[in-house]
């Protein structure tokens, strides 16, 4: 005689949260999702740190959550990452503004022992006390419109000892400000002023000195060029790249910034992480940029400040399909902007990039500038960097300049001051 068998249903595995944001809306800013991959009247779950789940608030699966925290409405999206930044600096450089209102060229004005050399000066003269307090306080300022992750340079001490020094200190801030971050060594930045006239010997420094300690040491993330005709030539800027890939360093350039230097095909060549500046790149840079995965990287204060003309080759770079992130390129000379929010208005208004394109350009596309893989987007397995915000809709994060909305920023799963 046969035996009937009652076969039970499992009750479904309760999952473990450490937090769970309900009664909000998400831009999770992934690539093929809808309109800043928005989904509305949703809920995203939090564990060690990263994104455990997300996704419409009905569709919650049962779980367990050590904490909950309604929103009411806010929205949430990925923590902005400001990905190029002259952060570590002494003194300003307001008297150059003043000049350039005047009718001076930064060319002019960097020729006649100006521009980069005047701070490179004061940083020199700077006590480490100084510059890490001055460096947090513009980090701080970062941090308030909603930045987890902000990319720091070296580039203003132009000698072995002064370049190691801006890097640690870089590196050392990171614990205080309670956020990420990210540092690239500058040092072929400007030509020092013992070396005038001999670049191609401060090249040789930069390359038998300079990168293997900084490297040896583990300071920097990435290496950094400035190809321009008051800076490094193409050949100049190979040599340092082939000796930081020499030593396991990815590379990004400042790229055709006043003039067209061939900096985009430079980078693309070294498959560089990104091309930064780009006023004046021509066709064959950005189809070569397209084929390398190299990122562009828009600075609308640097396009402001210095009263440019040239705009970038956006429409070049959108059929290209070259990811196109956004930077304030805060900096004493250049760009005294330390808002990553202004960055992205400027974008819009000056260059003519859609909301959309801004919140990815300082999301999802600076994290590709950064090759950094773990944020950028809200996706389950990602870290959990947030930022939450107090408007209705993410369109206004470029529309509003002044008014930050910043309701809350969690990194790594933590919330933090903000």
């Amino acid at each position: 005689m046969l035996r009937s068998i009652a076969i039970c249903d499992r009750e479904p595995a309760i999952l473990h949260w450490d937090l769970l944001l309900r009664d909000t809306h998400i831009a999770t800013m992934r690539v093929g999702a809808a309109p800043f991959g928005i989904i509305e009247n949703a809920a995203l779950a939090i564990a060690d740190g990263r994104v455990a789940w997300l996704g419409r608030a009905a569709e919650l699966p049962p779980a367990d959550a050590a904490a909950t925290r309604s929103l009411g409405g806010q929205w949430l999206t990925p923590a902005l990452i400001d990905c190029h930044t002259h952060l570590v600096f002494a003194g300003n450089r307001a008297a150059e503004f003043e000049q350039r209102l005047q009718g001076a060229s930064y060319e002019d004005i960097a020729r006649a022992g100006g521009g980069i050399m005047s701070t490179v000066n004061a940083t020199r003269a700077a006590a480490d006390e100084d510059l890490t307090s001055q460096t947090l306080r513009r980090l701080l300022t970062l941090k308030q419109e909603g930045v987890a992750t902000v990319e720091i340079k070296s580039g203003y001490g132009l000698d072995l000892d002064s370049e190691l020094r801006l890097l640690r200190i870089a590196r050392a801030l990171q614990d205080a400000a309670g956020i990420s971050i990210q540092t690239t060594f500058l040092g072929a930045h400007a030509v020092p002023a013992q070396y005038r006239g001999r670049s191609d010997d401060y090249i040789k420094l930069v390359c038998r000195e300079m990168l293997p300690a900084v490297a040896e040491q583990r300071l920097a993330d990435a290496v950094d060029a400035y190809c321009e005709r008051i800076a490094f030539s193409g050949t100049e800027v190979g040599r340092v790249f082939e000796t930081a890939q020499s030593l396991g360093l990815p590379v990004k350039l400042h790229a055709d910034q006043l003039s067209d230097c061939g900096g985009a095909q430079l980078a693309a060549s070294f498959r560089a992480l990104s091309a930064d500046h780009l006023e004046y790149s021509c066709q064959a840079g950005i189809d070569a940029m397209s084929e390398a995965g190299t990122v562009a990287v828009l600075l609308p204060g640097a396009f402001l400040t210095l009263g440019e003309t040239q705009l970038p080759p956006i429409a070049q770079l959108r059929d290209a399909q070259v990811g196109i992130a956004i930077a304030s390129d805060c900096n004493p000379g250049t760009s005294p902007i330390c808002s990553i929010r202004a960055s992205m208005s400027l974008a819009s208004s000056l260059f003519r990039l859609t909301p959309e394109e801004c919140l990815a350009g300082v999301t999802r596309e600076a994290a590709h500038a950064l090759g950094l893989v773990d944020r950028g987007t809200l996706e389950t397995g990602k870290r959990a960097d947030i930022a939450v915000w107090d408007i209705g809709h993410p369109r206004e994060l470029s529309y509003w300049m002044g008014l930050s909305g910043l309701a809350g920023l969690l990194v790594n799963g933590q919330s933090v001051n903000s």
